[in-house]
């Protein structure tokens, strides 16, 4: 992976963390920087989902690869925010 592959990974990763903080309900305090890393985290493991259930190579946007995307995204946040609050109490 090239530093072309790296910045794009950086790019999908924030918007995937981003769309997937938005899916979760309530104010979830974790920084930008392990949004990043959920968002990148879960398009890994989404796209990986999307190529086992034969939808990850479609004409146009593969909607389908980005909803696991997002899910798994919202999912992940869910599950660190919870675990960070229970961290700081």
């Amino acid at each position: 992976m090239g530093i072309g592959g790296i910045i794009s990974a950086i790019i999908v990763g924030a918007i995937i963390g981003a769309l997937g903080r938005l899916v979760v309900r309530g104010r979830q305090h974790i920084s930008i920087l392990v949004t990043i890393l959920i968002g990148i985290v879960a398009a890994i493991i989404g796209t990986w989902l999307a190529q086992q259930v034969g939808v990850a190579v479609t004409d146009g946007i593969d909607w389908i690869e980005v909803l696991f995307q997002v899910i798994l995204a919202a999912l992940f946040v869910s599950l660190y925010a919870g675990y960070a609050g229970k961290r700081r109490r």
